[in-house]
């Protein structure tokens, strides 16, 4: 009987033993990620291959079919010398230009990836046009009559090309060849609206209000506007005088409201990035609730986003001033920020001043190029060392296109391509 407690004993002891391993080893061992829900996109629009990275289908080898005859090319738009220069990357020089329109603003590849619009608006007269570029030889085409181009963007579907018509409040949605009007959305509480992106399924897009500080949700569906929000302005922001101690010096915002500018998406869909000029850095919203969840510092007069090739970093283009028309030689610079973690990783400033603005990365990842707004340059800015190397350009560049891209389709701008 001794003998068989004693045993009993053992076995008891040794089951016990293996259970407390076998819950250690469960409560060490880490668990096996979550794979994030497939999205389900409006009808017409390419899948989300990946969810956790809306930008996976932009990497340097995914050059589509569409643009393996184009030139390598940068083509800038200047506003005063109503003008595009045309720049070859690889000798760094401008070989070629052209006279376009009235107020040339941006340079905006078609969704199909075969023609680059150059958006002249005509700054509030009634000669607006958008000139195409055939990007295989280069050269321009017939201008179309439209209304205030300021920008262009186009649904993700590709079944219409929205022109942002900036003076009349008005986004005017057109056949994306022809440019013929389909039908139109009012905004009238959003003065200055201009730049924007596209929720990750493709039912909605937030354009930012530059005069009025805030962000307008468009229900791309429904043909209205969803909603406005109001963008808060942070308690300090950088100095925008010439006798400022340092480029970190900082003063009191005493600004009412915000001037919103570029816009981009986080790579998992969740955040809208929202550069603004007066508030010196980036608003995190979140676009389904509209709601501002966070804020940026990033340099004096946030303007322009761009994502690394990768789809990790975005690059703000701070262009060195609060007004509209700044001087030459201003406190630009170009902020990293990591996405995962939210933080700035990286300030490089132009040396000797200048005024980054508008752009794009190379199809490499390995630069940045942006239009010298008020120096009449551009700046080619090297992605892993923030040196920068200028070429001269026409009166204001603004919104340059480095072309190609690699992605499947355009969804306007300088080249927001997934």
């Amino acid at each position: 009987m001794l003998k068989l407690n004693k045993l009993m004993g053992a076995g008891t002891a040794l089951l016990i033993l293996m259970g407390i391993v076998a819950a250690t080893r469960a409560v060490g061992a880490a668990p096996a990620p979550a794979e994030p829900a497939a999205v389900v996109t409006v009808p017409g629009m390419a899948p989300v291959i990946d969810p956790r990275n809306l930008y996976s289908e932009t990497g340097a080898s995914h050059l589509s079919p569409s643009v393996r005859d184009h030139l390598e090319r940068i083509y800038v738009p200047n506003l005063r010398s109503n003008d595009v220069y045309v720049i070859d990357p690889g000798s760094m020089k401008v070989v070629d230009k052209f006279k376009v329109g009235i107020s040339p603003q941006h340079v905006v590849p078609s969704w199909d990836l075969r023609t680059l619009w150059v958006a002249n608006n005509a700054e509030r007269r009634a000669v607006g046009s958008l000139t195409p570029i055939d990007p295989r030889s280069g050269k321009p085409g017939k201008a179309v009559p439209v209304d205030d181009p300021y920008n262009m963007y186009f649904t993700p579907d590709g079944k219409s090309a929205i022109v942002v018509a900036e003076a009349m409040h008005r986004l005017d949605f057109r056949d994306p060849q022809t440019m013929v009007l389909q039908y139109s959305v009012d905004t009238p509480q959003c003065g200055g609206i201009n730049h924007a992106d596209f929720s990750i399924d493709g039912r909605y897009a937030l354009f930012t209000c530059e005069f009025d500080g805030s962000v307008a949700k468009i229900d791309l569906a429904n043909r209205k506007v969803a909603g406005y929000l109001k963008l808060k302005m942070p308690a300090t922001r950088f100095k925008d005088a010439p006798d400022s101690n340092s480029p970190g010096a900082s003063e009191i915002c005493t600004s009412t409201k915000g001037m919103p500018q570029d816009i981009r998406i986080s790579p998992d869909g969740k955040h809208f990035y929202i550069a603004d000029m007066s508030a010196d850095g980036v608003h995190i919203v979140d676009g389904d609730a509209l709601k501002e969840i966070g804020f940026i510092a990033t340099g004096l007069g946030a303007h322009g986003l761009y994502p690394s090739r990768d789809g990790k970093r975005l690059y703000v283009a701070n262009r060195g001033t609060h007004k509209i028309h700044g001087r030459r030689h201003g406190q630009g610079s170009v902020t990293v920020i990591d996405f995962a973690s939210e933080k700035v990783v990286a300030q490089w400033p132009i040396p000797g001043g200048g005024s980054p603005d508008m752009g794009n990365v190379s199809v490499d990842g390995k630069a940045l190029w942006l239009s010298g707004r008020f120096d009449d340059v551009v700046y080619r800015i090297n992605t892993l060392t923030g040196a920068v190397a200028q070429i001269k350009v026409g009166q204001e560049p603004h919104g340059l296109t480095v072309w190609p891209q690699p992605g499947r389709y355009s969804l306007g701008h300088t080249g927001n391509l997934r």
